[in-house]
Order: structure tokens, then sequence, then C-alpha cells
């Protein structure tokens, strides 16, 4: 599994366990109860005999389980190396996940080798032995004790002890025996499967689109009371890995092609603006062309479910999280209660294949929008505002929905007239009224009626009356003021829209003028020749009249409507002056409802079409200005955004469906998620040096784009595991992830979830940089990006706290052992926030509290989600078992090595990583370092490099 069992191998593991049972999971974590595994145990042996009679063996087990259909044999699990020991006692033990059920006919084989060292390049075989499951359960005390053979199968090299591990029994050791006889090991017990999980998931409806090829480790660990608790990890790739962004990219692609086409129908433009519309329609192209050919890659890839980070820079796979799973560490304790914790582990979202020379997007973007006006006047272009800018796409999105909806009701309408039906006629009408009235104010905005007089100005040989009068300057227009303000920068005077005008005039009609000087307010345009054809002046009332008569055309509706309604019940005439307007028409036609209606109707979406087509071309006209300013550096950043949000947003619906799927049984989280909405939090370890501060602008701005992010939960049509898959659509900066669920669960959810209300989440990111380079960029860089972040990022933390104490009660959140307030705790994450201190992880603990105790979502980043985001999530759940679970202090040290120990089976095979070194076949790495351990030896890196630097400098002055 490359990347992704090596993960494992540092024991970030977890799962995504559900079943339609609802049992037993306390509010810590979640609340549905999946099916435990079958059968697992624990492996002992006593009396080895080494192959040198003078030294102890050094011992460890392969397990594997006899196919019954092909006759061979399947590699399953594999125990510790105990050293010089011919007695060992493994604490690596077996798990049999839903693969391989454990019937009683199953077969498991065990193979006892002498590891001359740990490397395993040499062993020798001591004996073997085999067992069904049927004669484990049948045994006394479900313990076998089985003679090992030697490969002539006449030698006894010892006896194997196998034990079945069962909950709340003390195992019969001693643990000073334990961590005497094995000094590498200090955990009490681990069972794990290299492979599968050992809880069966697969039957779920819930989980299988979702998650899979889940593996799991088991631990038994000692409480303070001297009691065993039950300890499962388990990690599961996830389906969105590749499902979003490839759903993301389709979504790209329309709207730009819808974008090319609304280019195409602006009609004629001046040879100049027709000329930049060609450009920016090529580049267009070019990004299409670009996402096309990733997406017929991505569809050629089958099987695996994540990107490993050897893949981060590979062109193909840009769009694709790196390393994401999900975790879930979940514990059994005797007589009580059960509860998980879970957490989603993801490489920090970030353009690898371009890279990081310039920066990242938040650099990128500032340094862009600083540039931008200089762009417009060499474009010859007017500049409009981000501001602007979104408020045009919002405008042609709102149209794009609300005037098919609008023809739609209207066809309901009449429908409901044609068969007599008042109820019917009524709904229609008041959906109808609300669409269109909704429609009205979209187009009532300043910068539409700015942008149609811009577009009359840009066709072919226009010339503003006031500029045929006298030249005037052509002045950049400056961004600002309020929503409904012309973005153009008025000339003293004129009214905003023939500020438009001249200034495009002079921009566009290149060819009519002479040569153009450039002055220092702008351009300035020479001498006009009146050969030019002079266009019909535009008029500006004509907008005005043109959506009103959308209004008066429904205020001709509602009031034909009422006319008609009045008749069929015999009530009285009224007398408004609507009712006067339908007396007119009904007095000549008192025929049939539909035949009455339907000339009122069809001129109503006519209006509403006509209205439409011109505002979308002004629109469209303000997004060529914005492109054509932006060539070619925006289109390049808009790819780079692109690629960021789509990891972002694969992390955060993996995350999502991971929390409501935990949570479909908690009344107080489903009131929670739809009167409020969640807190994701982004805990990140990146430093602050070299590219990984290219690789946090890159972050900053992806997860900020998740804020303008809507999940809906819907019914899914079959409980077939395709119509189970969540669902994205939407533009950019307005996209919606639907996350189908089973008819049978989704009748138990509240009617508002039902209905369709979208669901909010609230994404914070904080960072801590915790390597060694973040110790050079602490004393000799700049770490005011970071501080920069954690104090806008926990503003929006304390303003979400503030809007769900007011909404929600607080009976609703989850109950801990640690019952410190979730004020005090934003107090001490505030102080924290501000104070200047070195490698401040405190910020991290605290941010990482509160989101659990405000039910929110947890994820952990750092450049590849392995090394320093297992040794968080392996110290912050070894933090969780002490702090809520009371495990015993002599045991935390042993459970945190237990959970960093080894790499699983599953890392057979090569991979490469920076931060990790190389692992190669059969070749487990012990990973045994900590993170006092890695500031050391790079302190003393440091100061070596500096006496080094000293010395050389002093021999070359001399």
């Amino acid at each position: 599994m490359e990347d992704g069992t090596q993960h494992l191998g540092h024991c970030m593991v977890d799962m995504k366990e559900l079943s339609a049972n609802p049992e037993g999971l306390s509010a810590a974590g979640g609340c549905l109860s999946p099916k435990l595994p079958r059968v697992e145990f624990s492996l002992a042996c006593n009396d080895l005999v080494a192959s040198g009679r003078d030294r102890k063996p050094n011992a460890l087990v392969q397990v594997a389980v006899i196919d019954p259909h092909k006759q061979s044999l399947v590699s399953h699990a594999c125990t510790e190396i105990v050293e010089a020991n011919k007695d060992p006692l493994f604490l690596t033990g077996v798990t049999f996940p839903s693969e391989y059920p454990a019937s009683p006919d199953t077969v498991v084989k065990l193979t006892v080798y002498d590891a001359k060292d740990k490397s395993q390049e040499s062993s020798s075989f001591l004996g073997s032995a085999t067992f069904s499951v049927a004669d484990l359960l049948r045994a006394k005390d479900e313990r076998l004790t089985l003679t090992l053979r030697s490969s002539d199968g006449v030698c006894a090299a010892g006896t194997i002890v196998v034990s079945r591990l069962k909950m709340g029994e003390m195992e019969e050791v001693d643990v000073d025996h334990i961590t005497t006889d094995i000094p590498s090991q200090k955990c009490p017990l681990v069972c794990e499967s290299a492979h599968h999980s050992c809880i069966e998931r697969e039957n779920s409806p819930l989980t299988g689109p979702v998650f899979r090829n889940p593996v799991c480790k088991v631990y038994r660990f000692q409480t303070v009371d001297s009691k065993w608790m039950l300890v499962r990890e388990q990690m599961e790739e996830c389906t969105l890995s590749f499902s979003v962004p490839k759903q993301l990219l389709s979504l790209y692609m329309q709207e730009d092609m819808n974008r090319v086409q609304d280019l195409r129908e602006l009609g004629e433009l001046s040879p100049h603006w027709d000329n930049l519309r060609k450009e920016v329609m090529t580049r267009y192209g070019g990004i299409i062309s670009s996402y096309q050919e990733t997406l017929a890659e991505l569809d050629k890839i089958t099987g695996r479910s994540f990107k490993p980070s050897c893949c981060k820079a590979q062109k193909s796979l840009e769009f694709i999280p790196i390393n994401l799973h999900t975790q879930r560490m979940r514990v059994t304790c005797p007589k009580k209660t059960d509860a998980f914790y879970d957490i989603v582990t993801v490489g920090a979202p970030a353009a690898h294949f371009q890279g990081f020379k310039c920066g990242g997007l938040q650099r990128l973007l500032s340094r862009y929008e600083a540039e931008k006006k200089s762009f417009s006047t060499a474009y010859q272009c007017i500049y409009y505002s981000p501001e602007h800018t979104a408020k045009a796409q919002e405008v042609l999105s709102t149209m794009s929905l609300l005037q098919p909806l609008i023809t739609s009701l209207a066809d309901q309408l009449l429908q409901a007239a044609h068969e007599h039906s008042s109820p019917g006629l009524r709904d229609a009408l008041k959906n109808l009224s609300d669409k269109t009235e909704q429609f009205v104010h979209t187009l009532k905005d300043e910068l539409v009626k700015s942008a149609l007089l811009a577009l009359h100005a840009a066709r072919p040989g226009y010339v503003s009356k006031n500029q045929k009068q006298a030249p005037a300057p052509c002045q950049q227009p400056c961004q600002g003021g309020e929503q409904n303000q012309s973005p153009v920068q008025g000339l003293p005077g004129h009214s905003p829209a023939t500020q438009v005008a001249e200034s495009t005039a002079v921009c566009n009609n290149v060819e009519g003028l002479q040569t153009m000087t450039a002055g220092e307010g702008g351009i300035m345009p020479l001498k006009h020749q009146t050969s030019i054809p002079h266009h019909t002046e535009f008029d500006e009332e004509e907008w005005d009249r043109l959506w009103a008569n959308v209004a008066k055309c429904l205020n001709c509706v509602i009031a034909m409507v009422d006319k008609l309604q009045e008749r069929d019940h015999g009530k009285p005439e009224s007398v408004p002056e609507q009712q006067q307007l339908a007396d007119v028409i009904t007095s000549h036609n008192p025929g049939d409802w539909k035949e009455q209606l339907c000339p009122l109707v069809t001129r109503l979406k006519e209006c509403v079409m006509e209205v439409m087509e011109k505002a979308k071309r002004a629109m469209t006209f303000v997004l060529l200005q914005e492109a054509a300013c932006s060539i070619p550096q925006g289109f390049l950043l808009q790819q780079r955004r692109d690629v960021v949000f789509s990891q972002a947003l694969s992390a955060l619906a993996c995350g999502f469906v991971m929390r409501v799927y935990a949570g479909l049984q908690d009344e107080g989280f489903l009131r929670q998620l739809h009167l409020v909405g969640l807190v994701a939090q982004f805990e990140s370890l990146l430093s602050t040096y070299s590219e990984e501060i290219g690789m946090l602008e890159d972050m900053e701005v992806g997860i900020s784009d998740l804020e303008r992010v809507v999940f809906k939960i819907t019914e899914a049509k079959t409980d077939d595991l395709s119509d189970l898959q969540p669902l994205v659509c939407g533009r950019r900066g307005h996209f919606t992830v639907e996350v189908p669920l089973p008819q049978v669960v989704f009748q138990t959810l509240p009617e508002e979830i039902k209905e369709g209300k979208p669901l909010r989440v609230f994404p914070v990111l904080f960072n801590v940089g915790i390597n060694e380079q973040q110790t050079i960029a602490e004393r000799f860089g700049d770490i005011s990006l970071q501080e920069r972040i954690n104090q806008k990022n926990f503003e929006t933390l304390e303003a979400y706290y503030k809007s769900l104490s007011e909404k929600v009660p607080l009976e609703c959140l989850p109950c801990f052992q640690t019952q410190t307030d979730i004020k005090e705790l934003l107090e001490t994450l505030g102080q924290n926030v501000v104070t200047k201190k070195r490698k401040n992880v405190e910020i991290l603990w605290i941010a990482g509290t509160i989101c659990r105790r405000l039910n929110g979502i947890r994820f952990t980043s750092c450049k590849s989600a392995k090394d320093r985001t297992s040794m968080s999530v392996t110290l912050e759940q070894c933090a969780l078992l002490r702090d809520e679970h009371q495990l015993s202090k002599d045991f935390f040290v042993r459970a945190l090595d237990c959970m960093r120990s080894r790499l699983t089976q599953g890392d057979i095979g090569q991979w490469e990583d920076p931060e990790a070194g190389t692992v190669t076949d059969n070749k487990p790495a012990s990973r045994h370092f900590y993170p006092i351990a890695l500031l050391l030896v790079s302190s003393h890196l440091l100061v070596v490099w500096l006496i080094l630097s000293l010395v050389f400098l002093l021999a070359k002055y001399q």
C-alpha cells in the first residue's frame, strides 16, 4: 500500500466504522457501534531450540491463513522479534478481518523463525504448527498449546501457545517480565492485522462507498485501577481522494466552457476588444484542454484510493490530496461505554507540481492584485475590483438558475389553470412571485447598468457624445465604495455610466484614434477623427424600463389569478388597480383559465428572457475585462487555486462524511449541525522556512476557500453503493457537496436537514512548525506568516463559539472527563496565540481540545502526512487515553512506544520520502524517535554548522 501503510506504520490509524445497530458509543466520539472481530489471539512460545546450542533465539512468528479454495498460504500477520529468549511472549497478536471470517473451518499456520538480526535479512526456520479456529474455540479456556515441528516433521523445536484475546480478563503475565525480556517493546498487548480491518464494515451500507482498505491494530493497556482497556486503532483510505477531484475537474471545465460560449455570444466588438476576446478564449481553451488530459489520466487509475507522497509532484495527480486517510481510535473499558476519537490526516493542500519558487497562493495573489491596475492600463481595460468581479459572477450564476426556474414555475401555473385547481394556482403563483422578485432584485445592481454602457461603448465605431465634443482623460477606475456603486472612478461633472463609456471608448476604438500617449493621470487621447461613424447614444433609462417590465408583467399575472379565483368562488369583485387591469382582459375573454393566463405568462417569460440576455452579456463583458487584465498571471493563479482547493475540499468532504456518519443517532449533534454548522480544525505542522512557506501560503488560501462550501444531506435513490457516493455541484466559490443517505437512515433526521437546508462548515487553521527547519526560521528567519494565520483563525473560532452558545444549548455538546470550561480554553488559546514562544505546541493542543469539545472535525497535516503527523496523532491519542480513560502513567510511554514502534506488513515494497528516508522490501523499520530528540539533534547540527562557518571565515581572512 506504499505510503498509506507506511503511514500506519507510525500507527496513525483510525477507522470510520458504522453499523445499522446504534449501541453503546459515548458522546465523546460517536454513537454507532460496529461488530467486533470474531477472533483475536495472542502468541507465546516455550522451550525454543536455536540452531546454535549456546545461544538463545531471536524469535518471531509469521502467521498465514490456508485458502480453502486454492489450498495455498495467504500471508496474514507477523509478530515482533523477541531477542535472546527461548520462552518469548509476543506482544503482537492476530486479528481476523471480514475478508477472513473466522469460521470453524479456518486453518491458521504459525511459522517460527530465528532472526539473526532485526533486519530479518538472515533468519532460520525453527518450526511450524497449524490449527483451526474450531480447535481454539473448543479448547479449555480457549487456549491451545501446539508442538512446533521442524522441517523434517519429526523433531520438536518447542511449543507455541495460542490464547484467545477476550475483553475484561487480565493476562496472566508479569508486566515487569515483559519489560525485562523485551526491552524494545513496552506495550502490554498488540494485536494487528496488516492488511484489513478487525471490524466488519464492508457490509455497512454507509461506509462502503466512501471508506475502504482498512488497516487495524489492537492494544491492551492498564488503567490506574489495574484493569485493562482494549484500544483499537484503524486507518482507512477514502474514495473521495479521487472522486471529489474528478467531479471538480468536470465542473471547472463546464464553467470555463460556459464562459467561452458567453464570450462568443457577446456579439460584434471593436477590433481591440475582439482581439482581447480571442486571446482570453485561447487561454480558457488551454485550461480546458489541460483539465481534460488530467481527468483522462485519473480515469485510468483503478484500485488505490489515495496518492502516496512520492507522487506529490506528479502533474496528473496534482488535484489529488496527499495521503488522505481517516483515523479512529476506539476505546473499550470493562463496565464502561465505548468511545471513539476520529481524525483525518492529509498532506498540506499545496501545488507541489507548480513549485514554490515565487511563494504560495497568499503571496502570489497579494502581488497580483497590487499589479493588476498596471495590467489594465497595458491592456486598455477597465479595472474591476475582486468584489465587483465576484458580483458579476454571482449575477450570472443567479440568473442562470432563476430563469429556467421561473419558466418552469410559469408552466406549472398554466397547468394548474388548465386543471382549474385553485390550491395549485395559489402555490404556483407564490413560488413564481418569489423567484421573479428575486430575479428583479438581482438585476437592480448598478454594476449591471454601468456594464451595459461599457459594452455599448465597446461596439465597433462607438464614440461618446461628450468625447466627440471635447477630449477627456481616460483614468483608471478604482475599487471600493458600496456594493451598488459603479466600479469606475468618476470624472468631475459626469455620471458613472457616462464615465465608463468615455473610458472604454478611448480604449477600444484604437484604429479610429490618433496616437495615444501616456500621461501622468492615465492615457490621453489626441484629436479624434470624425470619419468614424457615430452610433446612437445609449439610453441609460432603457435598462431600468426593461427590468421594471418584468415586475409589471408579474403584477398582471397576479391580478389575473386573483380575478379568476374570485369568479370561481363567486366573491364580489375588488377594486385595486391590478384588478382593474384584470377586468379589462377577462371582459373580452371569459373562457378557460389557461386561455386567459397564457398571454400574460408568455409575456412574462419573454421579458425575463430578454432582460437575462442583456444582463448576461453585460456581466460577461465585465469578466472579459477582468480576464484580459489577468493575462497570463491570472489564469496561472486560477489553475493553482483550483489545484489547492481540490485537495482541501477532498479532505473536508471526507471529514464531514465521517463525522455525520458517527453522529446520526446524536440529536444534539444534528441540532447543532443544522442550526449553526460544524467547525473544521486543521492542524498544520509546516515550518516557516524554505519551500514549506509556500506550502503554508497555499494551504491558507485553500482552507479559507472552504468557507464558501456548503453541504446538503439527501435521500439516496437506492441503497446501491454507487448511489451513496457524495456528489459535488456548483461553480468556483459556490460549491455544494451532497451526501446521500439510505432511506431508512434519512427518515430519522430532523425536518430541517431532510428539507435540504444548507449545512455550513467553519474551517480554521492553526500552524506551529516543529521540525529542525522551524528552529532555523525562529532564530534567523521570519515567522510572521504563522503568527498572522493563528491570530486570524483564533478570531474565527471565537466567533463560532459565540454563535454556537447563542443558538444551541451547551448540553448538546459531548461530555468529557476533563471538564475545563470552553471559555477558559479559548482564553488560554488566545493568550498562547499572542505569546512569543518558540514552537508553542500548546496552540495545537488547546485548539484540538476545543474542536473535540465543540463536536468538530479534526485534521492533522504536514508536508506528506507521515512522520510529523504521526508524532502528533499518536501523542494526542495517548493523551486522550490518559485524560479520558485513566491510562496508567506507567503505561503512557509504553503506549506511545507501541503506537510508534513498527511498520506493518503492508509496508513491504519500496518507497522513498525526504521526511522519512527509504524503506526497502521486507525490512520493517523501527521509528522510535521523538520531537525532543529531533530538536536536540537539529540544535547540535546547527551549532556544528555555525562553528564550521566561523572557522572558514577566520581561515579566509587570515
